[in-house]
């Protein structure tokens, strides 16, 4: 069997050490955006449908060119609901005494780990929530119209105030 060490071999700096490993909570949350995606989603998914009805009815095969736009509707109907939950499900959070690491194993994208340095200057934000959540970087995400911040950290944890805590003395650390 593997211990974590030898997990981390290559990846650590010398001397560093893992304080705290877990996982997010994979649950399915239901939010105002989601709500306003599936009305959206189902009306486009409904009106493809009545499409593909009435193209039918025409005899050939053109009704299966609504066949796209269904699926489309579905997707945004549902998507949001279930993308999430399934992210969270293939991720995994590590803290160090110096770095907050998240680590991802996604289709399309592969395995991705990506590493935050927790310094003295680091915001920590702690979200409460039954599971609660601490973010500590963001990143900007360009859109057609300009951009948007998307905040990271370690989402849904069940331990949200235990690794606030211990956040909190790895900054207090690294200002002694």
């Amino acid at each position: 069997m593997t211990t974590p060490r030898d997990e981390w071999e290559g990846i650590l700096a010398p001397g560093e050490k893992v304080l705290w490993q877990g996982r997010p909570d994979p649950g399915i949350t239901f939010r105002a955006a989601n709500a306003v995606a599936l009305v959206f989603g189902l009306f486009f998914a409904g009106f493809a449908l009545f499409w593909m009805v009435m193209a039918a009815q025409a005899g050939g095969l053109f009704w299966m060119f609504g066949l796209i736009h269904f699926s489309v509707g579905l997707g945004i109907a549902f998507g949001g609901i279930f993308w999430e939950p399934w992210k969270r499900r293939h991720t995994w959070y590590t803290l160090t005494d110096r770095r907050a690491f998240i680590a991802r194993d996604l289709p399309l994208q592969g395995r991705t780990l990506k590493s935050y340095p927790i310094t003295e200057q680091t915001r920590l934000e702690c979200r409460e929530g039954s599971p609660g959540s601490i973010m500590f970087d963001h990143e900007m995400r360009r859109r057609k119209n300009g951009h948007y911040r998307v905040d990271i950290g370690f989402e849904r944890i069940a331990e949200a105030e235990t690794v606030l805590r211990l956040m909190r003395q790895v900054q207090e650390r690294q200002s002694a």
